[in-house]
C-alpha cells in the first residue's frame, strides 16, 4: 500500500475501494499456537492471517525443547509471517490436547530437564522469546507448582520472562501471582471457572493476555 485518500490518482496502481471497511497495520496475536502438523493443536497461521489481518504470532509454548528444532525448520523460518515462539518448559512440548487424547504435558515431572530448556534456548536466542508453562490440575495433574518452579529456574538462568497457563487448581491464582516477577504474563488469566482463592493482577509488574488459543 502506498496511500489512502479519497480522490487518488492510479498513476498506474491499483486502487482498492475500501469504503465501508478497515485498514489498519498488521496485527499481533498474543497467544498462538502456530506449530502445525507438529503439535495436536497447532493451527496454519498462513491459513489465519488470510482471514485475520494478523502478520505476527506469538507462540504460546507448543514446541519444547524436544521438537523445537522441527518448529523452527518446518514452520518459523518458511513462514511469510512472524512467529515469535515461548520455549515450553516441558520437553515435548504441548503433545496431547484434543477432543480425544488429553494428557497434560506438565503431569509428568520426567518431562522437566532445565538443562536441556537453557541448551535451546541458547542455540536459538535469535528466536525464542520467553519460557511457558502451563499450570494447574488439567495440564499439570498432582504436580502442583513444581512446573512453575522449573519455568521460573529457566527464565532465570537465561534472562527471559514466562508466560504461565493457568487452568483448574491446584495452585491458585494468588499462589501463581505470587510467584511471577515484573515482565511475566499470567495467560488465560480471565477463565471461567471456580478457584478457591483469587486475586486480581495489580500493578505494572504482571501483564495478563486472553486473546488467542484455549491452551
Amino acid at each position: 500500500m502506498t496511500a489512502t485518500g479519497r480522490d487518488l490518482s492510479g498513476g498506474g496502481a491499483e486502487i482498492v475501494d475500501m469504503r465501508g471497511l478497515l485498514v489498519v497495520p498488521g496485527l499481533i496475536d498474543l497467544h498462538t499456537h502456530d506449530y502445525w502438523g507438529g503439535t495436536s493443536l497447532g493451527v496454519d497461521a498462513a491459513e489465519v492471517a488470510r482471514q485475520s489481518g494478523t502478520t505476527t504470532f506469538v507462540d504460546a509454548g507448543s514446541a519444547g525443547p524436544g521438537n523445537f528444532r522441527g518448529f523452527r525448520r518446518h514452520v518459523i523460518e518458511p513462514s511469510p509471517l512472524r512467529i515469535i515462539p515461548y520455549l515450553n518448559v516441558s520437553f515435548p512440548g504441548i503433545f496431547a490436547f484434543s477432543a480425544s487424547v488429553m494428557v497434560g504435558e506438565c503431569s509428568d515431572l520426567r518431562f522437566f530437564d532445565p538443562r536441556e530448556c537453557v541448551r535451546v534456548i541458547e542455540a536459538n536466542r535469535d528466536l525464542i522469546a520467553g519460557v511457558k508453562v502451563r499450570v494447574g490440575r488439567t495440564a499439570g495433574g498432582a504436580s502442583g507448582g513444581a512446573p512453575l518452579d522449573i519455568a521460573l529456574e529457566v527464565a532465570e538462568e537465561t534472562g527471559l520472562p514466562v508466560m504461565a497457563h493457568l487452568d483448574h487448581p491446584p495452585p491458585s491464582r494468588l499462589e501463581v501471582l505470587s510467584r511471577l516477577r515484573r515482565g511475566d504474563i499470567l495467560t488465560r488469566c480471565f477463565r471461567r471457572f471456580r478457584m478457591r482463592r483469587s486475586a486480581t493482577a495489580g500493578g505494572s509488574a504482571r501483564r495478563c493476555s486472553k486473546r488467542g488459543g484455549a491452551a
